[in-house]
C-alpha cells in the first residue's frame, strides 16, 4: 500500500503521538506528562506518515527562539518526536519527513534548526552538527565541600512550593538567556516543564522541592530538586536529587551550592545536565570527586547560512570566504563571504575565492562557540584553502562561555 505524507490534524494528536511512544519504547508516559506534551505541541508543524489507517512516521516541531554569541535570540524550529515505525524501515520515510520539514522551516524564516538526537548518527547526514556538551554529575557530600563566597552571608534561602516559586525562577531564568548561547527564550507553557513530577518517574524519590535565594528581598537564584532517602549499613545514605539550579551571581550560587551539599541524612548530589564550564567544577575543593561526565547535547543545523551567520556576533574580527556543501538544503550551497566582529555581522554570496571549505554540519556544530573549527578541522571536516584562515576562523567563531541547552524537549 503507498504511504501518505501530510500535515497532522488536532484529531489526530492522540494516535500519532502513541506512534512515536511505540518506536521509543518503556511504559507509556503518565497522563500529566502527555497532557503537557500535548498543550506544548504544534500540530500545525507536525507531519504524519500514513499507511492505510496506521501511522507509521511521525515528525514535529516547537517554535523556540534560541540565544546567540553576542546576546540575540533568534527563531529556530526545536525538531521533536522523530520515528518510523520498525514494519517500514529502509523505505526513505524518514529522509522524506527531514527534506519536507526543511523546506517549511525555511518558508517560515526560522534560520536555524535544532534537535537532541536519540541516535546521534542518525542525523549528521541532514546536515546537524553536535554544538554544546553537557556535564552530569555525582557529588560525594560528605568528602566535598564549597566555600562560602564574599556575599553569601547576606543570602537568604526560603523553602517554597515550587508551584508558587515558578513565577519567581522564570524571572531568574529569563535574565540568564541572552548570557548564554544554546539557552531557550521559553514561550509560554514551558516553564511549566520543570514541574512534570510523574511519580513513576521518581525512581524512589520524594515530590519535587523548590529553594529559592534572595538578596534584599529580590530573588537572585533557585534550585529545584528531590530527594531519595536510602540507609546502609552505617546510617542514612540518601541522595539529593538536582533538577536545575539557576544564580545571578557567584554568591547566591555558592549558597545554593552550600545548601544542597548540607541536606540532613544525605550523603551525595546527583545532576544530570550542567554547562561544560559549570563553575561547580572549580568551586570545590577535589574536582575528581565531582565524578564529571561529558556528552553531546545539542545540534544545531543551518537552514539559511547567510542569516544564521549574520545573526551572532563573533570573538575576534573576522573576513573569511566560506565554501559550503549542503545537500539538504541546496539553497545554501556555494561561496559566502562572512565579515563581523563582537558587535556583529554579515553574511553574503560572493565568487570570490573560498578560504575554508566545510559542509554546513560543520557550521551547525561551531555555530554557537562550543567546537572549534580547527578541532573538525583536524578530524578531516573543515579544508583550509588560504594560510591561515582556519586560525583566524577558530578564534572567532569561539565564545567566552560554552553553550549549553538547560533542557530537552
Amino acid at each position: 500500500m503507498t504511504t501518505e505524507l501530510r500535515q497532522l490534524r488536532p484529531d489526530e494528536w492522540d494516535d500519532w503521538y502513541a506512534s512515536v511512544e511505540r518506536v521509543f519504547g518503556g511504559a507509556p508516559e503518565a497522563p500529566e506528562e502527555r497532557a503537557l506534551w500535548c498543550g506544548l505541541g504544534e500540530p500545525e508543524r507536525s507531519l504524519t506518515v500514513r499507511d492505510g489507517g496506521d501511522v507509521v512516521g511521525t515528525a514535529g516541531a516547537f517554535t523556540f527562539r534560541l540565544s546567540l554569541p553576542g546576546g540575540a535570540v533568534v527563531p529556530a524550529a526545536g525538531v521533536t518526536m522523530v520515528s518510523v515505525q520498525p514494519t517500514h524501515r529502509r523505505r526513505g520515510l524518514l529522509r522524506e519527513m527531514m527534506r519536507h520539514q526543511l523546506a517549511d522551516i525555511r518558508a517560515r524564516r526560522e534560520p536555524v534548526a535544532v534537535l537532541t538526537a536519540s541516535e546521534p548518527a542518525i542525523y549528521g547526514r541532514f546536515g546537524y552538527g553536535a554544538a554544546t556538551e553537557a556535564v552530569s554529575m555525582t557529588l560525594d557530600t560528605l568528602r566535598l565541600s564549597v566555600p562560602a563566597l564574599p556575599g553569601t552571608d547576606a543570602v537568604r534561602l526560603r523553602l517554597v512550593d515550587p508551584e508558587t516559586a515558578l513565577p519567581d525562577c522564570e524571572k531568574v531564568y529569563d535574565q540568564l538567556v541572552a548570557g548564554r548561547p544554546g539557552m531557550l527564550a521559553r514561550q509560554p507553557g514551558w516553564e511549566r516543564l520543570p514541574l512534570l513530577d510523574p511519580e513513576a518517574d521518581r525512581d524512589g524519590a520524594g515530590p519535587v522541592l523548590c529553594v529559592l535565594a534572595e538578596v534584599a528581598g529580590e530573588v537572585r537564584g533557585y534550585a529545584r530538586y528531590a530527594v531519595k532517602a536510602g540507609w546502609d549499613g552505617g546510617g542514612p545514605d540518601g541522595t539529593v536529587v538536582l533538577r536545575d539550579i539557576e544564580a545571578l551571581d557567584p554568591a547566591v550560587h555558592a549558597a545554593l551550592w552550600r545548601y544542597l551539599f548540607g541536606i540532613d541524612l544525605t550523603s551525595r548530589v546527583t545532576v544530570r545536565n550542567r554547562p561544560a564550564d559549570d563553575p561547580l567544577l572549580h568551586l570545590v575543593d577535589d574536582i575528581r570527586r565531582c565524578q564529571a561526565k561529558v556528552r553531546e547535547s545539542l545540534f544545531v543545523r543551518l537552514v539559511d547560512v547567510g542569516a544564521a551567520l549574520a545573526a551572532r556576533a563573533y570573538a575576534a574580527p573576522l573576513d573569511v570566504v566560506l565554501e559550503v556543501a549542503d545537500a539538504g538544503c541546496p539553497w545554501n550551497e556555494g561561496r559566502w563571504r562572512l565579515t563581523g566582529d563582537g558587535r556583529g555581522a554579515s553574511c553574503e554570496r560572493t565568487d570570490d575565492p573560498a578560504d575554508l571549505a566545510l559542509s554546513v554540519r560543520e557550521l551547525g556544530s561551531a555555530y554557537l562557540g562550543g567546537f572549534s573549527l580547527s578541532a573538525l578541522a583536524a578530524a578531516g571536516r573543515v579544508r583550509e584553502l588560504r594560510p591561515g584562515a582556519l586560525r583566524e576562523a577558530s578564534v572567532a567563531f569561539g565564545w567566552h562561555i560554552k553553550p549549553w541547552l538547560p533542557h530537552g524537549f
